[in-house]
């Protein structure tokens, strides 16, 4: 891959003729889910999106309609073991070796069943191939390098589809052979290239309502399972109370996602998270503070994604929470 390459999430370092197996279970899907160089597929009723790298481009004849994207949905939900009908109308599930499905059907969905297709890489990013293809411009790498040398507890920020999880991932290969990587997602997406990496994901509620295991419980399991570095692949709810507790109470290394907008927006992300879990904007800003030393925020612009800037959490003279950008 040349330097002056954009960063494609999900492409995989490999030859461009290299196919994801399993791709045939998608039907009509299976030759975009095949292509490397697709990192997400849409389905909007009778229309098939498909993003390359450079944002989602409509498909002029996919051969797709309601009834078909209906079918594709049902069955694709049923190959992970779950169940999706109009009592049941929204849901998230993995297939194979981690590519995420997300099914809305009608009524939620008036104008035709909603069908959103998550590919992961073949293989998973390095840092350096990263820096190659322009998704670190600067000293970013290096200070990226030193993060992780340093044990430093890191929030990824963006938006969806922006590169965190792919950036992620790359940082934790980083990590001591030594070091035992505790990860913890609402559906497994992190492919991280470490030895000693263990893996934990939610369960939803069975049809009875009974049974569900969230993001914060597993924040808790984790803390008891020793973790040298503890991971969170995306902080979107109450969780963030136990995880900012976890990295405040020496759990050095750790690390994050978050969506948001841009660098500064993060601290308000912050805030209104905390407020599901009861924390006042005080207690957010502080404990924060206190278990954040970096906040990385990536973007996906008409050159590809990059990171777009390194801050850190902070107190001002008055009290206000904000995140501050780091020149570096």
């Amino acid at each position: 891959m040349s330097a002056i390459t954009p960063f494609v999430a999900g492409a995989p370092p490999v030859a461009a003729t290299a196919r994801r197996a399993g791709a045939h279970a998608f039907g009509p899907l299976a030759p975009l889910v095949g292509d490397p160089r697709v990192t997400d597929v849409f389905v909007n009723g009778g229309e098939v999106w498909a993003d390359r790298g450079r944002g989602p481009e409509r498909l002029p004849a996919s051969g797709m309609d309601a009834e078909a994207a209906r079918a594709l949905a049902v069955r694709l939900i049923g190959l992970a073991g779950r169940h999706v009908d109009e009592a049941a109308p929204c849901v998230d599930a993995r297939l194979g070796d981690g590519v995420r499905v997300h099914v809305v059907l009608p009524p939620i969905a008036p104008a035709g069943p909603l069908v959103s297709i998550r590919l992961p890489a073949l293989e998973p990013w390095s840092l350096e191939r990263l820096d190659a293809a322009g998704f670190l411009p600067g000293r970013t790498r290096a200070r990226i390098e030193a993060l992780v040398a340093e044990r430093r507890n890191v929030l990824v920020s963006g938006a969806a589809g922006s590169g965190k999880t792919t950036l992620l991932s790359a940082m934790l290969g980083l990590a001591r052979p030594s070091e035992r990587i505790v990860v913890i997602e609402d559906v497994g997406e992190l492919r991280v290239d470490h030895p000693h990496v263990v893996a934990l994901e939610t369960r939803q509620a069975n049809l009875e309502g009974a049974g569900a295991i969230g993001l914060p419980r597993l924040v808790r399991e984790a803390l008891r399972m020793r973790p040298d570095r503890l991971v969170l692949g995306e902080c979107r709810g109450e969780e963030i109370r136990d995880l900012l507790a976890a990295l405040n109470t020496g759990h050095d290394g750790g690390a994050g996602t978050i969506h948001a907008n841009s660098l500064v927006d993060v601290a308000a992300r912050l805030e209104a998270l905390g407020a599901l879990a009861g924390l006042s904007p005080d207690a957010v800003a502080r404990q924060a503070v206190s278990a954040l030393h970096a906040v990385i925020h990536v973007e996906l612009g008409p050159a590809g994604r990059r990171v777009a800037a390194i801050g850190r959490p902070r107190l001002d003279a008055g009290g206000r929470f904000s995140i501050v950008e780091d020149p570096g």
